[in-house]
């Protein structure tokens, strides 16, 4: 599976920008998901999206702000982010499972297909 994300950029607080992420190689199962990475802080889980029945899963900082949405008959994942604050400044990657089961979707170390990552600054 290769993945390659597009999107991101510089946008104030309160806007919106959305992430784009295309899946190529063998037909996809599992999970996909987004994660970021802030300088100095650990990469953490954004959201995630079962591929098989669209089931989608957020992190409580970004939940009711965000949305994972996929189009399988296109293998494509996108990222919806509404309301942006400073502090979702980081470095945004998506990532594919194609092996997760419902409790790791959200642990990084389990994903072993990633896209590069995205710069995403909420700035003023």
């Amino acid at each position: 599976v290769q993945l390659q994300a597009s999107g991101g950029g510089l946008v104030q607080p309160g806007g919106s920008l959305s992430l784009h992420c295309a899946a190529s190689g063998r037909p996809f199962s599992g999970y996909m998901g987004w994660f970021r990475q802030a300088p100095g802080k650990e990469r953490e889980f954004v959201a995630a999206i079962r591929w098989n029945g669209g089931h989608t899963y957020y992190s409580d900082s970004v939940k009711g702000r965000f949305t994972i949405t996929r189009d399988s008959a296109k293998n494509t994942m996108d990222l919806r982010m509404n309301s942006l604050k400073p502090e979702d400044t980081a470095v945004y990657s998506c990532a594919a499972c194609p092996t997760c089961i419902l409790s790791s979707h959200s642990n990084f170390r389990q994903y072993g297909y990633w896209g590069q990552g995205t710069q995403v600054t909420v700035s003023s």
